[in-house]
C-alpha cells in the first residue's frame, strides 16, 4: 500500500492538469480505486481531491509570479476552462487571485508533494476478528449528516435524541444478528472521506436476511462478505475514533485485506451511564488484497 500511494502521488505530478484516473491505476496496483482513496485520506490527512487541488494551484503559482504568460494562458494550462474559474481556485488554496499575486509576489500557500514512508508503529496489539457474514440489512432511523472527524458529531447526537426512550427499547428487541445490539451506521461514505462531506447515518439494529424489517424503518441492505471487526475499550468517542485511524496507519499496511465499499457499523457493548467511557465494536467491510 505504500508503494501504492507513492505511486500514485507520482502520477499525480506527471498529470496534474489532466483528470487523473484513479480507479484506472489502482487496478494495475491490484487493489481499488475505493480504498486508495480511503487509505491517502488517512494516512495523508486531506482528500486526494483537495492535495490535487493544492498541488495545481502551488505549480500554477510559479507561472503566476514569473508573469511570462498571461493569466488565461496560465488557467488552461492547468486544466481550467476560464480565467475566472483559476482565479476562484486559486484564490481558495493562497487566499489571493492571480492578479494580486502577480503585483505582489505573494502570499502564497505552497502544498509540497507528500511522500509515504514506513516507520515503525502497532506497539500495542489491536484485538482484531475476521468474520464471514451471510447478507443481512440494517434497519432503523437515518439521517444525512456532515462528517467530522474528532469528537462528539453534533448532529448525530440530535438525532438520537430526537428518538423517544421506547423506540430505543423497540429497536433493541428486534435484532437477531451479529452485529447484536443498537447500532451506529455510516453509509454512502465519500472515498475521500472530506470533513464535512454528507453521509448516511442509520440508528438502527441488525436483522438476517430472511427477518421482515417492520414498517416505519429505513434500511440498508448489506451483501455477504467479509468482516473485520475490531474491538475497542476506553474514553469514547475518542478510543473509537483512534481504532478507527490505526486501522489505516496500522492494520490495512500489515494485513492482505482492503476495505471494500459497504457501511462501517460501530456495536456498543457497553457503556458508563454518561457515555464518558464505552467498549466498541467497529465493524469495517473488506476482502482479500
Amino acid at each position: 500500500m505504500i508503494s501504492a500511494l507513492n505511486r500514485l502521488v507520482d502520477l499525480v505530478e506527471e498529470y496534474l492538469a489532466e483528470e487523473l484516473d484513479v480507479d484506472g491505476l489502482a487496478r494495475k496496483l491490484g487493489t481499488t480505486g475505493y480504498h486508495l482513496r480511503r487509505m491517502f485520506s488517512s494516512l495523508a490527512g486531506i482528500p486526494l481531491s483537495e492535495y490535487v487541488r493544492r498541488r495545481r494551484m502551488t505549480v500554477a503559482a510559479a507561472d503566476v509570479v514569473r508573469g511570462e504568460r498571461d493569466l488565461l494562458d496560465i488557467a488552461v494550462r492547468h486544466g481550467y476552462g476560464s480565467s475566472e474559474a483559476f482565479a476562484r481556485a486559486f484564490r481558495a488554496v493562497h487566499g489571493s487571485g492571480p492578479g494580486d499575486v502577480r503585483r505582489d509576489g505573494g502570499p502564497l500557500r505552497t502544498q509540497p508533494q507528500l511522500r509515504f514512508r514506513l516507520t515503525v508503529e502497532g506497539t500495542l496489539p489491536m484485538d482484531t476478528r475476521l468474520i464471514d457474514r451471510p447478507a443481512f440489512r440494517l434497519v432503523g432511523h437515518a439521517a444525512r449528516v456532515p462528517l467530522i472527524h474528532e469528537g462528539v458529531n453534533p448532529h448525530i447526537q440530535q438525532h438520537i435524541a430526537a428518538l423517544p426512550q421506547e423506540e430505543h427499547l423497540r429497536l433493541k428487541a428486534l435484532s437477531d444478528t451479529e452485529p447484536k445490539g443498537l447500532l451506529q451506521v455510516s453509509d454512502d461514505l465519500d472515498p475521500d472521506a472530506t470533513e464535512g462531506s454528507e453521509l448516511t447515518y442509520l440508528h438502527g439494529v441488525a436483522l438476517g436476511r430472511d427477518t421482515p424489517a417492520p414498517d416505519g424503518l429505513d434500511a440498508i441492505e448489506v451483501p455477504a462478505g467479509m468482516w473485520a471487526v475490531f474491538r475497542t475499550s476506553g474514553p469514547h468517542p475518542q478510543a473509537l475514533q483512534t481504532a478507527w485511524a490505526a486501522t489505516a496507519t496500522e492494520w490495512f499496511p500489515s494485513n492482505p485485506w482492503r476495505l471494500r465499499p459497504g457501511p462501517s457499523v460501530v456495536a456498543v457493548l457497553e457503556r458508563a451511564d454518561d457515555f464518558s467511557t464505552a467498549t466498541c465494536e467497529l465493524w469495517l467491510p473488506v476482502e482479500p488484497a
